[in-house]
């Protein structure tokens, strides 16, 4: 990607990323379909035949397909989703949904998470179709040359929602489509910098999920007699052990990554990060802020431990009334190894048994941790592709704290990396930035993330 070319094609990037911002796809409610639309027209244009499809009204994903000769083994898979979460316009200095080019960056809701790695993904298909189209052959059809295994596109609705109506769905009802001997997602491949070293952090790991509604029971009175039976008192109290940190827990994939950055760090950071394992919780805490940004410290914690997050409490009719019953919903993220008899029990724990006689546990939803291999040849190649576009950049595995449809994908056995690359500034918070105001993605990044997911696709596939 030099020269006039490379020139022309990033514009067209950004200004697919433009388009695809300006399409609202929130969830709630989704209107996905918009989105897939959109891009069913820029596969035509390619000579790309698409599929759309709409289980649910509004709800669109979308899946594309080019063609290996087939000797390379079975296909790889280009996965991202076409929802973004909501975006409040008074914290943002741009439109969300404008599209802004300012500054270097293209701005909006989306920009990181994930319409950039859409476009990216889309990028590379119109490219294969291309040198298909130059070689007198058909992209509907033929061979592209040079391909050994097929490349799927699959860009679904409501992974910001558990992806049950879009990569959920399209596994429960058409698996076929979907599979493939390894996935590239979401959530991986972008730069972190530290200690002057740019490190990138491939996503090879997820933690699984639980949400639980807690019933706490008290006794209905009247406000001018205060009870120690009011049921958000007690509530109170119960969110109050719920937020202790719990005990940590390295996972191979953590181990992984602490084995990878160690060489990489300055001395004192090397003594500090190799006692991480086996630190007692409030110690961790410690380390972690004093060596990292409040940001990225707090997501280190959370990949070495269960957490609990507190998100709803409710509780109380009228003021004067001293209410009788409280609710309490809180988001459980799990290490593997931990399923939901065990999160239950560590819930128990927290709370304590002279509060458990006052509160009833209900689960509302739970998803299984997923763990992809950290010697696979596709994971590999990741790790060359990112050495050979920054040989300055450290490689390494990773471990979210967050749920994307990996879920899903590996309920059929699909392998999935985070990898939609980017390399960043040391200052361009990008963390920070996904779910939050002001969402943006540097056209630099984006000129660094196209070639480097060219070369992962081009490799695996061609070899």
């Amino acid at each position: 990607m030099a020269g006039e070319l490379a020139d022309r094609e990033l514009s067209e990037l950004v200004e697919l990323l433009r388009s695809l911002i300006r399409i609202k796809g929130v969830n709630p409610p989704g209107d996905e379909i918009l989105v897939a639309r959109y891009l069913e027209g820029v596969f035509a244009d390619e000579g790309i035949p698409a599929r759309v499809v709409e289980p649910f009204p509004g709800r669109g994903s979308i899946l594309a397909h080019v063609h290996g000769d087939g000797t390379g083994g079975d296909p790889l898979l280009l996965l991202s989703h076409l929802d973004v979460v909501p975006a409040e316009p008074a914290g943002w200095t741009h439109d969300p949904f404008g599209g802004d080019l300012e500054d270097g960056y293209v701005w909006g809701r989306g920009a990181i998470d994930m319409k950039s790695m859409v476009a990216m993904e889309v990028q590379v298909m119109r490219r294969l179709a291309r040198s298909a189209l130059a070689a007198g052959r058909d992209p509907a059809s033929d061979p592209i040359p040079g391909l050994r295994r097929d490349v799927i596109f699959c860009s679904c609705a409501d992974e910001e929602a558990g992806g049950w109506q879009g990569a959920g769905w399209l596994i429960d009802n058409h698996p076929e489509w979907l599979r493939a001997a390894g996935a590239l997602n979401e959530a991986g491949g972008i730069s972190v910098t530290y200690g002057g070293v740019r490190f990138y952090p491939i996503q090879v790991a997820e933690k699984g999920f639980a949400v639980y509604k807690l019933h706490v029971k008290g006794r209905w009175g009247h406000g001018s007699v205060p009870t120690p039976d009011n049921a958000a008192v007690l509530a109170a109290r119960v969110v109050t052990r719920l937020a202790e940190p719990g005990p940590t827990r390295m996972t191979e994939a953590m181990e992984a990554a602490l084995a990878s950055a160690l060489p990489h760090l300055p001395s004192a950071a090397r003594t500090a990060v190799a006692g991480l394992g086996s630190a007692e919780p409030a110690r961790v805490e410690a380390t972690l802020q004093k060596l990292c940004d409040p940001v990225v410290a707090r997501t280190i914690a959370a990949v070495m431990r269960d957490t609990v997050s507190v998100g709803i409490v409710a509780a109380g009719v009228k003021y004067n009334v001293i209410p009788g019953t409280a609710e309490i919903v809180i988001d459980c993220r799990t290490l593997p190894g931990t399923d939901e008899p065990s999160m239950r029990a560590e819930l128990r724990r927290r709370i304590g048994e002279d509060l458990m006689s006052r509160v009833e546990i209900e689960l509302e939803q739970t998803g299984s941790s997923v763990q992809a291999p950290l010697d696979s040849p596709l994971y590999r190649l990741l790790e060359e592709v990112i050495a050979s576009r920054d040989p300055d950049g450290v490689p390494l595995p990773y471990m979210a704290p967050f749920a994307t449809d990996a879920k899903h994908l590996a309920r059929i056995g699909v392998p999935t990396y985070g990898f939609s690359p980017l390399r960043v500034g040391p200052d361009d918070g990008l963390l920070a930035l996904m779910h939050g105001d002001d969402e943006r993605v540097s056209v630099e990044a984006l000129a660094f993330g196209l070639p480097a997911l060219w070369d992962a696709v081009t490799l695996y596939c061609g070899r």
